[in-house]
């Protein structure tokens, strides 16, 4: 259960719009102890340039107010943008933390990019984490809650009364997270949303790992547990699991691979690290190639 000692607890998210992603400061503003949730460091793949702009911007809330990361947080290893987790990292000292759960997906895409001296033990990160864990910043209490199906390895954050679901539940009018990928599971998910998330008291807040507003909105960051039961376009919580996972593999179907996924992967599996330097100090990132 989550503590019971009552914190000024703030939530400052931050929106990629290149990659429709939402990161996270979670901090407590009187003792400065913060946790930071899916950084984003940014890449072109047309040219190969990677910058820092969507990190500085959270770099500079930090800073603006005095706040000290105690983990860097990864819900999964993102197949849609590259993570920044080491140059926070690298800036503030702080260690970074994910699923036990990662070593399946390591061992998956060692085979995929032909890469035997990839470790496949999780030990790139600083902490992996079992469900039910828990992690401190300061006062703040935070639980490890297991959802995979997006992954395997996707794990959500839950601090006081807010949850951060990565890839499992999007806002409600979003769905969920597709399931396509490797080892990818759309029965898991629905175990995974229906019963770590939609059995938290229904005023809890839900703050998600994307936002792709339809028409007519501006991009949002939060929806409550009692809010998506009802109204989660994908899964409500009167849904038979046989008809979620009926519809969710036949829209996977029609699902092209997101446009990062061989460089996202190659990044994020090996906690944010980019590759090695080469000769004359250039970096590459392999594409498998498929079809004739």
């Amino acid at each position: 259960m989550v503590s019971p000692m009552k914190t000024t607890l703030r939530v400052q998210p931050f929106f990629d719009e290149r990659t429709s992603t939402l990161s996270y400061v979670v901090f407590e503003p009187s003792t400065k102890d913060a946790f930071v949730i899916d950084p984003v460091l940014d890449f072109e793949p047309a040219s190969g340039r990677v910058w820092t702009e969507s990190v500085e911007k959270l770099a500079a809330f930090l800073d603006a107010e005095h706040l000290v990361p105690r983990f860097i947080l990864e819900t999964h290893a993102h197949a849609d943008h590259l993570s920044g987790s080491q140059w926070l990292k690298q800036r503030y000292g702080a260690p970074i933390a994910v699923s036990a759960r990662i070593r399946e997906v390591q061992e998956v895409f060692q085979g995929v990019f032909a890469w035997p001296e990839l470790r496949t033990d999780g030990s790139q990160f600083d902490r992996l984490l079992e469900d039910d864990d828990t992690l401190f910043a300061g006062p703040l209490r935070l639980r490890a809650l297991a959802t995979p199906g997006h992954t395997p390895a996707c794990m959500s954050f839950q601090v006081e009364d807010a949850v951060f679901t990565g890839d499992a539940l999007f806002l409600d009018d979003v769905g969920v997270g597709r399931c396509d990928f490797p080892k990818g599971d759309a029965g898991a998910l629905y175990e995974s949303v229906t019963r770590a998330l939609f059995t938290l008291p229904d005023e809890t807040r839900l703050f998600v790992g994307h936002d792709y507003p339809p028409p007519g909105r501006s991009w949002q960051a939060m929806t409550t547990v009692g809010a998506a039961k009802k109204a989660n376009v994908q899964l409500r919580a009167d849904m038979a699991k046989a008809e979620f996972v009926e519809k969710r593999t036949a829209r996977d179907r029609t699902l092209t691979a997101p446009r990062l996924l061989y460089p996202s992967i190659q990044v994020n599996v090996v906690a944010g690290r980019l590759p090695d330097p080469q000769a004359g100090g250039r970096r590459f990132l392999k594409l498998p190639l498929t079809g004739a």
